[in-house]
């Protein structure tokens, strides 16, 4: 059994009812989905997930997300350097030459 609209008239429709198809847009913001293989350095990992914000930013907003996670690992790059290494490998001692007089 349908519901008739007499003649004349329009029939009006539930909003709720009709799910309106969202439009495509080329230019809105879509994740790139690149993986991150998580590296093992916790600060490093987090630094990779950052990367995953300008997913959902415009592309104006990508600059700045590009530059944070740029500017952290540069800097997790530099306290490399002021962490104290393993010992190098040891110096090998000179030969030792006994003269025979």
């Amino acid at each position: 059994m349908t519901d008739s609209v007499p003649e004349g008239q329009v029939a009006e429709t539930n909003p709720v009812a009709v799910a309106a198809e969202p439009e495509y847009d080329p230019a809105a913001p879509a994740p790139l989905d690149v993986p991150r293989t998580p590296t093992g350095d916790a600060g490093v990992d987090a630094l990779l997930d950052r990367l995953g914000d300008a997913d959902h930013l415009g592309t104006d907003g990508h600059l700045e997300v590009y530059e944070d996670v740029h500017r952290g690992l540069r800097d997790a790059l530099t306290a490399l350097d002021t962490r104290p290494g393993p010992p190098g490998p040891p110096v090998p001692a000179p030969p030792y030459h006994q003269s025979r007089s």
